[in-house]
């Protein structure tokens, strides 16, 4: 296993061509890259991006998802292929910066039947799935599906009905996305097994705050354990908000908590 860094732990503090070289000289080796908008999407901007990440290696791109993701499960034809340009653009990106893979939310969950997944067609939801898979995998890069309480994954079960019949998606295990859910992050480590390519991580202090790895009460040692047993050998991404630290060097101070606790297992890669 690594450790990584999501640059959107650093949104509006630093834009990425910012953030790669602030990580890059923080000594980080692995990154996520979080494109924040549509002049972020594409080949021209990666390619910035590309002479400013130093020695980092880019694990994966990730959006703004609702700007576009949604837009893939529509209906409307124009909408959809309007909506399939843009990830075309994305992975671009992905290409650019050697991203083998692309973090997904997929449809927004915005209304209340929607949330309770009372109306999901799997059938349909497959189909659609299987198209924006195949659209990646043609483009080298693999669709991740994250665990997110407001969009497509938003509780234990759904992975697993589209993860039968769309065989080349695997998934992202996002610790602070399983607490809002309300489910207990096992459950999602569980259902993605095997097929889990890497996870988003975080910790929580005694008043509830989502904070940096090491600085507050999350067993990171059961979760590690936990990863050993399946086989996982992906990145851990840790990704906080911008108001869960202060100085940015905490930021190596975290990976650094992280690796220790990987050599102690003997995991660390």
């Amino acid at each position: 296993m690594k450790v990584g860094v999501s640059t959107a732990s650093l949104f509006l503090r630093k834009n990425n061509e910012e953030a790669l070289p602030l990580l890059n000289d923080l000594g980080v080796n692995c990154a996520e890259v979080f494109l924040t908008s549509y002049s972020e999407y594409g080949e021209p901007f990666a390619s910035l991006l590309k002479q400013r990440q130093g020695n980092i290696a880019v694990n994966s791109v990730h959006i703004l998802n609702t700007q576009f993701e949604p837009q893939l499960f529509n209906e409307h034809p124009r909408a959809r292929a309007d909506a399939f340009e843009w990830l075309g653009k994305t992975m671009d990106s992905a290409n650019a910066l050697g991203a083998p893979y692309y973090t997904f939310h997929g449809i927004a969950r915005v209304k209340r039947a929607s949330r309770s997944g009372e109306r999901d067609n799997f059938p349909v939801l497959c189909e659609k799935f299987r198209d924006i898979a195949d659209f990646c995998g043609k483009r080298n890069v693999t669709l991740c599906l994250e665990n997110v309480e407001w969009a497509s994954y938003n509780r234990p079960g759904f992975f697993g009905e589209i993860a039968k019949e769309v065989c080349n998606m695997r998934g992202v295990l996002d610790i602070k996305q399983a607490r809002i859910s309300g489910y207990p992050y096992e459950a999602y480590l569980t259902e993605m097994g095997a097929r889990l390519a890497y996870a988003h991580i975080s910790d929580i202090d005694g008043n509830g705050k989502i904070c940096l790895p090491g600085k507050g009460t999350f067993d990171f040692d059961v979760l590690i354990k936990r990863l050993k047993d399946i086989g996982f050998d992906g990145a851990l991404l840790i990704e906080v908000y911008t108001d869960d630290y202060g100085k940015e060097t905490e930021i190596k101070i975290a990976c650094d908590y992280v690796n220790e606790l990987l050599y102690k297992y003997g995991v660390l890669s």
